[in-house]
This record gives C-alpha cells, sequence and structure tokens, in this order.
C-alpha cells in the first residue's frame, strides 16, 4: 500500500518545474578561478574548452592540469557553480535577459 503513495507522489512531483538556487560566492571567486584554469591548460598546450567540459561532465580531477595550482583551485568550487558562471556569461554575452 506504501508503494502505491510513493508512486502517486512521484507522479505529482514530475508535473511541477523545481526552483533551484545556488548560494552565490562572489562573482569575481569563480570567475578568477576559471580565468587561471584556462590560462594553465592554454600554457600547458590543451583546449581549455573541452578539458574543463570534462570536469564538469565527470567530475575527473585529472581533466585539470596541475600547473599554476589550477587542480586545485578547480576542486574548491562545486561543478554546479562552475556551470552557473559559465551560463551567466553566455546569457550576458547574447545580451539575454537574466
Amino acid at each position: 500500500m506504501g508503494g502505491k503513495m510513493e508512486n502517486k507522489q512521484n507522479k505529482q512531483d514530475l508535473g511541477n518545474t523545481q526552483f533551484f538556487k545556488v548560494q552565490q560566492e562572489p562573482e569575481s571567486g569563480v570567475k578568477k578561478i576559471l580565468e587561471v584554469v584556462y590560462e594553465a591548460l592554454s600554457e600547458k598546450g590543451y583546449d581549455p574548452v573541452n578539458q574543463i567540459i570534462g570536469y564538469i561532465m565527470s567530475g575527473d580531477p585529472t581533466y585539470i592540469t596541475n600547473h599554476m595550482g589550477a587542480r586545485s583551485l578547480i576542486m574548491k568550487v562545486e561543478r554546479d557553480e562552475l556551470v552557473e558562471e559559465i551560463m551567466r556569461v553566455y546569457i550576458r554575452a547574447n545580451n539575454w535577459k537574466e
């Protein structure tokens, strides 16, 4: 009997849109980390976009070089915060309303 109640509840949840709000660090913190990581990857000859995407998608820090402390820096920030910062910059660059 309990299983039927849970299924009904799950179906109701799927009909509603969840609201997700990330607690923001100062924007410059995440932005600065991405800048350093980008520079470090570039200096080492990696494609920064591909490497950062690999890290965000997998959570595997070995996508990021140790050069300039980039790996330890990027691990200080949650991956969802990285995505949020990237999206914020993309939205601004395209003059969409935020």
